[in-house]
């Protein structure tokens, strides 16, 4: 009898450790998440600032202030100011399963790359806008749900417009209105 209370007493303890090491390996992840976590949170808080003061200090001065808030955009003059094409709104049929029509109505502007200029890029809208017809013409209501689908529209616009014009020519696809109807 004595061999069993042995065993029984043995086999207690070995849970307990298990358990206990499992309960500071989760502290211890926890704490890692809540300090990265913060540490992230007060880099993004202070990056603006930090941003701003940089530019200030460059002696921008109005000019660094005029960019950080959107003013002075599209302008295409001056270095350092984005330059955007304004494509005119597009009105297409959706690929509806059940025969009703349906349309989609894109606006939206394009970013000329490092190897395009806006006269370049207007110059070539045709072409992107013929790439663009064949993909949003096969769009189907359902593609156009949930938050991701503007993200996946302006990627597949980006690559359409990126094989038909070339490599630099357009360094964005800005999505301005996206209504179905």
């Amino acid at each position: 009898m004595p061999s069993d209370e042995i065993v029984e007493e043995s086999a207690t303890p070995a849970p307990a450790k298990k358990s206990r090491k499992k309960l500071i390996i989760i502290g211890a992840a926890a704490g890692v998440l809540l300090l990265g976590g913060g540490g992230g949170a007060a880099m993004m808080m202070s990056g603006g600032s930090a941003k701003a003061e940089a530019s200030a200090e460059g002696g921008h001065g109005e000019e660094a202030a005029a960019e950080e808030s959107g003013e002075g955009e599209g302008h295409g003059e001056g270095e350092g100011k984005e330059a955007f094409v304004d494509v005119p709104a597009m009105v297409v049929n959706l690929r509806s399963p059940d025969g009703a029509a349906r349309f989609l109505k894109v606006h939206f502007m394009l970013v000329p790359g490092p190897k395009g200029t806006v006269e370049s890029v207007k110059e070539k809208l045709p072409l992107i806008l013929d790439a663009y017809q064949p993909f949003l013409r096969e769009l189907r209501p359902e593609d156009l749900a949930g938050s991701a689908a503007v993200f996946r529209i302006k990627e597949e616009m980006l690559s359409r417009a990126t094989q038909s014009v070339g490599a630099g020519m357009v360094k964005d696809v800005l999505i301005q209105d996206l209504v179905q109807q």
